[in-house]
C-alpha cells in the first residue's frame, strides 16, 4: 500500500516467521525424538514455506472483509468473525496435507519415511502458530493502524498539521492532508462472486463438469493400476552421465542372468588348511 499508516510490510513478515518458527519446532522436536535427519529433509522448509504463506493470506482476506463489514467493532469481534471465515479453509489444507504426509510414512523407503515425518509434522506447528502467533500480529498490526502509527517507525504520524507534500506522500499516501481511505472490495473478489460465481452455477456447466470430473477420476483409476513400486536408477544420474548408457546395456544384454548373488563368509577360517579350501570350494560349486 502506498500509505505508510496502512502498509502490512510487518504483517507478511511476521506470516513468514511463524512458517520458519513452525520448522524450527518439527525439527527440533524429530530430533529430539531420534529421528534420523536425511539430505530429502532440507527440502520441507520451501514446503512449510508455501502453505504457511498461503494461510497468511486467507487469514488476512478474511480479516480486511471483517473490517468492512464491521468498522466499529471490537478487536474481539473481528478476530472472532476472522476465525470463522479463515480457521475452516486453513483446518482443511492443514489436515489433508498432514494426512497425505503421514501416509507417505508407511513407505519402505527410511529417507521418504524421515521426510514424511518432519513434513508432517511441521505442518502441524505450522496451523498451531498460524491461529495463535499470527493472529495475535493481526491484533497488534490493527491497533497500531488504529493509533496512525508509522509502519516502520511505530511513531504517530501527524494528520492534522500543516506538513510538506514530501511528508504527506510518504506517511498518508498523497499530498494531501486527508488520510487515504480504505481499499474497496477487492477485483479479483469481485470477479469470482460477479462473473466466475454465476458462470459455474450454470446448470449445463454443472453437467459438464461433473463429466470432466468422471473422466479425470476414470483416467487416475486406470494410473494408479499402472503404477510400479520401486526406483529407476537412471533418474538418479543427469541426463549426460555415463552411468545411463550403462544400465541401459546392462538391461539389455545381462538382465536373462538375474541379480548377482555373492556368499559371505562370516566367521574366521583357517584358509591355509588345504582341506579347508576345498570345502569352500565345493560349497561355492554347491550353491552354482
Amino acid at each position: 500500500r502506498l500509505s505508510c499508516i496502512r502498509n502490512n510490510i510487518w504483517l507478511a513478515s511476521c506470516g513468514v516467521l511463524s512458517s520458519g518458527l513452525a520448522v524450527l519446532s518439527s525439527f527440533g522436536l524429530m530430533l529430539f525424538c531420534g529421528v534420523p535427519f536425511v539430505v530429502t529433509v532440507a527440502n520441507a522448509p520451501f514446503l512449510i514455506l508455501g502453505v504457511g504463506v498461503d494461510d497468511m493470506f486467507i487469514m488476512i482476506a478474511s480479516w480486511e472483509q471483517s473490517s468492512r463489514k464491521k468498522e466499529k467493532s471490537s478487536v474481539k469481534s473481528l478476530l472472532a468473525e476472522t476465525y470463522s471465515e479463515a480457521a475452516l479453509s486453513v483446518t482443511i489444507t492443514t489436515l489433508t496435507d498432514v494426512l497425505a504426509f503421514f501416509i507417505g510414512t508407511w513407505t519402505a523407503f527410511p529417507s521418504v519415511r524421515s521426510f514424511c515425518l518432519y513434513t508432517g509434522t511441521a505442518f502441524i506447528f505450522c496451523y498451531v502458530y498460524t491461529l495463535t502467533f499470527f493472529g495475535a500480529v493481526l491484533v497488534l498490526n490493527h491497533k497500531r493502524e488504529q493509533g496512525n502509527r508509522h509502519w516502520l517507525t511505530f511513531t504517530p504520524v501527524d494528520v492534522g498539521k500543516e506538513n510538506s507534500c514530501l511528508y504527506n506522500a510518504c506517511c498518508l499516501g498523497s499530498c494531501s492532508r486527508q488520510p487515504s481511505q480504505p481499499e474497496g472490495e477487492h477485483p479479483m473478489s469481485i470477479f469470482f462472486r460477479k462473473y466466475y460465481g454465476p458462470f459455474v452455477t450454470n446448470k449445463w456447466i454443472k453437467l459438464l463438469m461433473v463429466l470432466l470430473y468422471g473422466a479425470y477420476l476414470g483416467s487416475s483409476i486406470y494410473g494408479c493400476t499402472q503404477i510400479r513400486e520401486g526406483i529407476d536408477l537412471r533418474n538418479l544420474a543427469n541426463d549426460d552421465s555415463y552411468v545411463i548408457p550403462y544400465y541401459d546395456d546392462d538391461e539389455k544384454y545381462f538382465s536373462m542372468f538375474g541379480p548377482r548373488v555373492m556368499v559371505v563368509i562370516t566367521e574366521s577360517v583357517d584358509y591355509w588348511n588345504e582341506s579347508v579350501r576345498l570345502g569352500i570350494e565345493n560349497c561355492a560349486q554347491n550353491l552354482e
